[in-house]
């Protein structure tokens, strides 16, 4: 039986878990593939450096051409990370016919029409399961779960970190720069945690999981993205006595052929299952005119649930050269992308005012509201002794975004209106 070979790319913390999982579960992976696969070459910056796992030095290489041009190599798995270097490799890897399993969401996010063309071109696959969520298997869920259905709503918790904050600052009342500290701390945070903590990374997340929910080319650049670092003990106390808790969401929709992609803090009711996903665990929320509502869960980082996924992306190709169908997978966005207008995107809205505290001042932001034909669902006033001003609470009924910057633009210019404290899309 001739052995399928494999190149590594990396040999980091995900790294380590494909060889941990391909050296362990062998012989469930020939039954499943009917080939023994064989680690044959691992990229690493330093041969010489301690590992946690015993390797035979001389799979070790410190020179990528070891890896993408030797003509042995039948598949390539990248998880070393980068982007515009990793990215030549790739291609380099595809033009010499090679199959690519990557982990790495800002490659895909950014050029995964380019590699997935290369790859279509070349009769090559491309998987990336492992680049979204870790272990949850989501994205062979859009492609073939949901393959004779139409997607019209997406919502993830798509990144731990923010997570594991947002759920320690709700359970325990823990201000924001405190948890923050805690999370680095135990490694849950990186010693900068800006793509995390401001949205970036659940953005390039959701321009994946978009683009193949919708069957359009979503850029990076159609995503909005806000972050959690001004979310604050207060909302989440709040927002709790009203039945909600804050999450990270990153939200895509698509009502006839117009798409709309953000990541935001958002309310979410604690009936809604996104509501009671906390720590490191990630969620993503699928809706379907067919299937209607389905919820997917798990962990969303780890050496070996993120290497379980990228095994599975192994398995796959090895299943499609046994078959030789390999590069008929490979689906390339074909719907035209249309984006939404201000106008087209709505919600429910959370706002918490601090107010001039006398009469009137209720009736006039009440009539704001109306001229701009946003109803609201409840209204509520809570004492606070540390603020010498009313603090007034407000849920809207859907309304669109152009109206609600139109509102939170006359708000600015009121004198009884001392701060539009906090802004929060609603869910649930």
């Amino acid at each position: 039986m001739k052995p399928i070979k494999v190149g590594l790319l990396g040999l980091g913390t995900v790294g380590t878990g494909v060889v941990r999982i391909v050296e362990g579960h062998q012989e469930d992976l020939q039954r499943q593939t009917g080939s023994v696969i064989e680690i044959a070459k691992i990229l690493v910056q330093d041969k010489s450096k301690h590992r946690n796992i015993s390797v035979d030095v001389d799979k070790l290489t410190e020179n990528v051409w070891d890896v993408i041009g030797d003509s042995d190599i039948d598949i390539v798995v990248e998880v070393m990370g980068g982007i515009e270097a990793t990215k030549a490799h790739i291609l380099t890897a595809l033009g010499n016919g090679k199959h690519i399993i990557t982990a790495n969401k800002d490659l895909m996010a950014m050029h995964g029409a380019e590699i997935l063309a290369k790859a279509a071109e070349n009769n090559c696959d491309v998987f990336y399961e492992a680049s979204v969520a870790g272990g949850i298997p989501i994205i062979r869920a859009l492609v073939e779960g949901f393959s004779s259905d139409r997607i019209t709503k997406i919502m993830g918790i798509v990144n731990g970190t923010t997570n594991y904050i947002l759920t320690k600052m709700s359970q325990e009342g823990a201000a924001y720069a405190d948890v923050l500290k805690e999370a680095q701390e135990l490694g849950y945070a990186e010693a900068d945690p800006t793509s995390d903590v401001e949205g970036l990374d659940a953005a390039r997340k959701m321009t994946i999981l978009s683009t193949l929910g919708f069957h359009a080319n979503v850029a990076l650049s159609d995503v909005s993205a806000k972050g959690i670092s001004k979310v604050t003990k207060e909302d989440i106390q709040y927002g709790k006595k009203l039945g909600y808790e804050v999450k990270l969401l990153g939200i895509a929709e698509n009502h006839d052929g117009h798409i709309s992609v953000s990541v935001q803090p958002t309310m979410v009711k604690n009936s809604h299952p996104l509501a009671s996903v906390n720590g490191v665990f990630n969620a993503v929320y699928v809706t379907g005119e067919a299937v209607g509502e389905t919820m997917f869960y798990g962990a969303g980082a780890g050496e070996l649930p993120t290497a379980t996924s990228v095994v599975a992306d192994l398995v796959a190709v090895v299943r499609n050269l046994k078959l030789g169908i390999n590069g008929r997978t490979v689906q390339a966005p074909y719907k035209e992308k249309k984006l939404k207008t201000d106008e087209q995107i709505a919600s429910k809205n959370f706002i918490l005012l601090h107010v001039e505290d006398k009469a009137g001042v209720l009736a006039q932001i009440t009539q704001i509201f109306a001229e701009h034909e946003v109803s609201l669902e409840s209204v509520f006033q809570h004492p606070n002794q540390s603020n010498p001003k009313a603090e007034i609470i407000i849920i809207t009924h859907d309304a669109n975004q152009a109206s609600m910057k139109n509102v939170l633009n006359q708000f600015e210019s009121m004198d009884v209106i001392h701060a539009i404290k906090s802004v929060y899309r609603v869910e649930g």
